[in-house]
């Protein structure tokens, strides 16, 4: 395999930090400056965001590569939610996917919310995941027109609370994007939302539901997988 780290002057293991902080916490490049400046590393915000843009994808593309082979998702129950995005004052929606055990299956970007974008975003979700027994969803008309031609619209269920999952599943971007400042490019948006659910869900270990022993083994494990990615 080619080495993507081949020309850079910068060690691997500062890169692959700078873009775990910029993508996995509420952070924006000027805070990742910052915090990397008190390590003795000293870099611009113009560099978190160029390695973001070279590595971020990458990084989150093999992750979500090795939990689909590996089967780390639930096909039983899936929550589907969309959100409200700005962006450049223009309104756009985010779909979010996630099973019944809180891993994020997919994220969507579409500037409507209507049947085409249903169908759209359910198709490849199923394309990738395979076809769930159950799809909880809220009143939204699009999702029943969509999963009506799918042929699922019997396993459609909906309901005031049972999709709480899903909307939850929304936070982690919403701090993001207060933190950025918005997006300013539907382009920009969608390949920030993939990668950023990629590595949520290699870094979230339930920890309310875990004893701390347990929690601090799979973080260990979590972190010496990050640092071996492009190795």
């Amino acid at each position: 395999m080619r080495n993507p780290f081949k020309y850079f002057k910068t060690s691997p293991e500062i890169i692959r930090l700078a873009v775990m902080m910029h993508i996995r916490f509420p952070l924006s490049p000027r805070n990742v400056e910052d915090l990397l400046h008190e390590r003795g590393i000293d870099i611009t915000p113009a560099t978190v965001r160029f390695w973001w843009n070279r590595f971020g994808p990458m990084f989150a593309s093999r992750i979500r590569k090795k939990r689909v082979q590996n089967h780390n998702h639930s096909n039983w129950a899936w929550h589907l939610d969309e959100a409200f995005v700005k962006i450049n004052g223009e309104p756009h929606y985010l779909w979010r996917a996630v099973d019944h055990e809180g891993e994020v299956l997919e994220a969507y970007v579409t500037r409507r919310r209507d049947r085409k974008a249903a169908l759209r975003f359910l198709r490849r979700t199923m394309k990738r995941y395979g076809n769930p027994q159950v799809v909880v969803t809220d009143r939204l008309k699009s999702y029943k027109a969509a999963m009506k031609l799918i042929g699922n619209a019997g396993r459609q269920e909906t309901g005031r609370w049972l999709n709480n999952r899903a909307e939850n599943s929304h936070l982690p971007f919403r701090r993001k994007e207060r933190a950025m400042g918005k997006f300013r490019s539907f382009e920009a948006l969608q390949k920030f939302v993939s990668a950023q659910s990629s590595v949520h869900n290699h870094f979230s270990h339930e920890r309310h539901l875990n004893r701390r022993e347990t929690f601090k083994q799979n973080r260990s494990v979590a972190l010496a997988e990050w640092r071996q990615l492009a190795a």
